[in-house]
């Protein structure tokens, strides 16, 4: 790194802030310990807090912020984790650090959890519960009745014309996180990063945040190879980049490149596998989760997974820093409304629910919105939510073969 972004990072980088007495520890976390013996959480630091960077020059390379930004998350990271990752190692804990937000995840035992908590550089030990995907009841709602060439959705929003003026998504890398991905399906292998028309190289493009002990799945464990295990996270890349070069054009911006995340085994996604991918994101690693380069960052993260309170998803504030971090780096964060309409204020659930997202709600064949797509206001905060609609409601895209 250039010696004057070091000094940048280290003069930006805060001093850590000692707790007064114990950790806060989620109820659901005494809950779960006593019922299965162990219990997965999150050990979130003092210092949860946003590095504050200056603005680029007129004319300056957004690299060279975004840069600025990881390495400074990264230094602090270190800087307030290094004693409490020696102490998890000395006793044996694995654990898996963050530094997009001030986190540790480990798997704690009887007797472990006290002496945790009585740290002083940790605030709190939020639960890490595993959450089913939850897809939109009226997902086999008649369509239009045949395919077409051009699906109808994509139509829907005059994206065709817009391909006619010569924007069809070139230059633009989309990400996506979810169930996980075919990136050799026909309607995605030549918009995949990872492929140059004649190989595959996966590094920087694909990463697998589902790691032993996630629950049984299809695609296994940390595989180097993208893999989807559900269908859901195909049919959502074909919607934003789907085209076969021939009758199948289903996805709005074919001339993108995209690349993917896997956050959900199963199905079932953990507050610190979405946070593992969105870290992902910002600074992609190779292949064994080393070199991560912010340079490879995706312009666009894609996010149809939600995280909700009432399945025991507590980690809320720490996701909301997430993705405001994201879109402090320049990408925009896009959502799903949610599943849980129809009536006004049903917009609960993060990643939705975060002031710095774009949230997109579902509309049907007849442009009406769909009965289960979420609908503002936010609780106590924005009044117009969704920013945008558009199909949703049996949508033809790539299905896993």
């Amino acid at each position: 790194m250039m010696p004057c972004l070091r000094l940048l990072c280290a003069a930006l980088l805060l001093a850590a802030t000692g707790a007064a007495g114990a950790a806060r520890i989620d109820d659901a976390v005494t809950r779960e310990l006593a019922d299965r013996g162990h219990v997965d959480v999150l050990i979130l630091l003092t210092d949860q807090s946003r590095p504050m960077l200056a603005p680029l020059a007129p004319g300056a390379d957004y690299r060279l912020r975004r840069r600025a930004l990881v390495d400074t998350l990264r230094d602090r990271a270190d800087a307030h984790q290094s004693e409490l990752r020696n102490w998890l190692a000395a006793r044996g804990i694995a654990h898996r650090a963050f530094w997009l937000v001030n986190a540790i995840e480990v798997r704690l035992a009887p007797g472990e959890l006290e002496a945790l908590a009585a740290r002083p550089e940790v605030a709190r030990i939020a639960a890490n519960p595993r959450i089913a995907l939850r897809l939109p009841p009226s997902r086999s709602a008649p369509g239009p009745a045949a395919p077409a060439a051009v699906e109808w959705g994509v139509t829907t929003i005059r994206a065709p014309e817009v391909w006619a003026a010569g924007y069809t998504g070139q230059g633009v890398v989309i990400a996506g996180q979810d169930t996980g991905y075919q990136w050799d399906h026909p309607a995605l292998k030549r918009q995949y990063r990872g492929w140059n028309g004649s190989l595959a190289d996966h590094n920087r493009s694909w990463h697998d945040a589902i790691h032993a002990g996630a629950e049984p799945n299809g695609c296994g464990f940390d595989q180097p190879t993208p893999c989807d295990d559900h269908g859901h996270g195909t049919h959502t890349a074909g919607t934003f980049a789907g085209d076969d070069a021939g009758a199948n054009q289903i996805g709005v911006a074919p001339g993108a490149r995209w690349i993917g995340c896997r956050n959900m085994a199963a199905g079932v996604g953990t507050p610190a596998r979405y946070i593992e991918c969105m870290q992902w994101f910002l600074a992609p690693t190779d292949l064994t989760g080393a070199n991560p380069d912010p340079d490879y960052a995706p312009d666009i993260i894609s996010n149809s997974w939600s995280c909700p309170a009432s399945e025991g998803c507590t980690v809320g504030n720490e996701l909301d820093g997430a993705v405001q971090t994201l879109v402090d780096a320049g990408i925009l964060f896009v959502a799903a409304a949610g599943n849980d309409g129809s009536s006004c204020g049903s917009i609960l659930d993060p990643p939705a629910i975060h002031a710095a997202a774009f949230v997109v709600g579902a509309t049907n064949a007849s442009d009406a919105i769909a009965s289960f797509s979420g609908r503002g206001p936010l609780a106590g905060g924005d009044p117009i939510r969704p920013d945008v609609v558009a199909p949703g409601v049996s949508v033809r895209a790539s299905e896993t073969m």
